[in-house]
């Protein structure tokens, strides 16, 4: 393993590490799925869009790379991504929801082979199965929780998976375009999302619930964590960004146990156990691999 890829793994991790908070905090804030889409989408397109003016040493020409079709594809893929994980969210147990999301491996492995011919290796596809194996026991285990397998919790798994695709989309196109202004095309994406929240959910009514837990996922979690996810896809292969992210669907549900109480059950911890001790399996092989590497 190259130490660009050793750094693309490094970067997903941290970006992981920091975004399993974001569905405790959006619980927390008490608010409906559109009202958090703006919320989100105000503080976090704020920060990208500001983090880039900083930063930028070719305006111009970054905004030309927006409005191109790679560009735009980000755009899109982000605001569908919003609104879909807060829709989620606000509808169904939050451990559905990121169990959904789980998917991403898959659909970054599938649209990599399309979109840029890269070949998922043998050792990342038997990951993903240990990994899609513990998911399937969490979600289809049973047990005794707070969390049960029905129509709500269905309809999470649903928003997950489409949240699913449109990240996978996302790192694909990253990796496929790496000149794109990812702090620009995140933020007008976010502000957009904004924007439709807002509009569909009314001034007034915005103000309901917690706003600190939006500003905190808003301005400081989302931002760090979809930055450096993204930049990591520049480094190493979508499917192993992706992958990283399945630590997500471990720890989010941890995080809403501990901040709200939702409990989940036996088999999505066992579940759990099952995808953090495939990662960590995984990982420590990539770093053995890398430790063979003698430079030249």
């Amino acid at each position: 393993m190259s130490t660009g890829v050793s750094r693309g793994v490094l970067l997903a991790l941290i970006g992981t590490l920091v975004l399993t908070p974001d569905a405790m905090l959006m619980r927390l804030s008490g608010m409906e799925g559109f009202q958090m889409t703006g919320w989100r989408g105000v503080f976090m397109g704020t920060m990208m869009v500001l983090a880039w003016a900083a930063v930028s040493r070719d305006r111009e020409g970054d905004i030309a790379r927006l409005i191109s079709g790679p560009g735009l594809l980000i755009v899109a893929a982000q605001v569908l991504n919003s609104m879909l994980f807060c829709l989620g969210i606000a509808s169904a147990p939050a451990a559905m929801v990121l169990m959904g999301v789980a998917a991403v491996p898959v659909f970054s492995a599938v649209l990599s082979r399309v979109v840029t011919g890269e070949a998922t290796s043998a050792l990342t596809w038997a990951a993903i199965a240990a990994v899609m194996t513990g998911i399937g026991i969490a979600v289809l285990g049973g047990g005794h929780g707070d969390v049960a397998l029905n129509w709500a919790a269905a309809t999470g798994a649903v928003f997950g998976l489409g949240v699913a695709f449109v990240l996978a989309l996302n790192f694909v196109t990253v990796r496929a375009s790496p000149a794109l202004p990812i702090l620009l095309a995140i933020g007008v994406g976010a502000w957009i999302a904004g924007v439709i929240g807002w509009s569909l959910t009314g001034v007034e009514a915005m103000f309901q619930g917690r706003v600190w837990a939006m500003a905190i996922t808003g301005g400081v979690v989302l931002p760090v964590s979809f930055f450096m996810l993204s930049l990591a896809a520049r480094h190493t292969l979508a499917a192993n960004v992706s992958l990283l992210m399945l630590l997500e669907t471990v720890l989010g549900p941890l995080w809403v146990w501990i901040g709200v109480g939702e409990r989940p059950t036996v088999a999505m911890l066992v579940g759990g156990a099952i995808v953090v001790g495939s990662l960590t399996v995984y990982l420590s092989i990539l770093r053995r691999r890398a430790a063979l590497i003698v430079p030249r």
